[in-house]
């Protein structure tokens, strides 16, 4: 009987060994139609993560390498719709409860709004700025 772990790699490993963060390499496997399995591993803590076979991450290392990993039309297409979007400042009571606020990134910001208006439903966008998604942490703690 073989191991499968030498036959799987994690898209976390798979990602770092490319170079990327693992939302591009999800998205390069999209455009691919490769699918992904879930895993517990001792490694994490026992936690569900997602890995591929081996096989299919020398597809996605061909791919990668005559798409042309420097070429800025490649990263463009594989991160843009990940990393930019918007961060929004949303009241989410405007006359109940005016200084009850939400801040954050989305990609999406009308879809993001229509989710808070599940549990808010007179929640209104106050303000929105261009962001990458790696910003937002910082624009938080600047913000607040």
């Amino acid at each position: 009987m073989t191991d499968m772990n030498e036959q799987i790699i994690s898209v976390i490993d798979a990602a770092n060994k490319l170079g990327m963060r693992k939302q591009h390499l999800f998205k390069i496997m999209k455009r691919l139609g490769i699918a992904s399995t879930k895993q517990k591993h001792p490694a994490h803590r026992g936690l569900a993560i997602a890995y591929i076979s081996n096989t299919d991450f020398d597809l996605i290392i061909n791919d990668y390498c005559n798409t042309g990993k420097d070429d800025e039309s490649f990263i463009a297409t594989t991160s843009a719709s990940i990393e930019h979007g918007g961060f929004y400042l949303i009241q989410l009571e405007p006359n109940h409860d005016p200084g009850r606020f939400k801040l954050g990134f989305a990609s999406n910001m009308p879809e993001r709004l229509r989710s808070h208006r599940c549990s808010a439903p007179f929640a209104k966008v106050l303000k929105t700025w261009p962001c990458h998604t790696l910003w937002e942490r910082t624009a938080i703690d600047s913000v607040t």
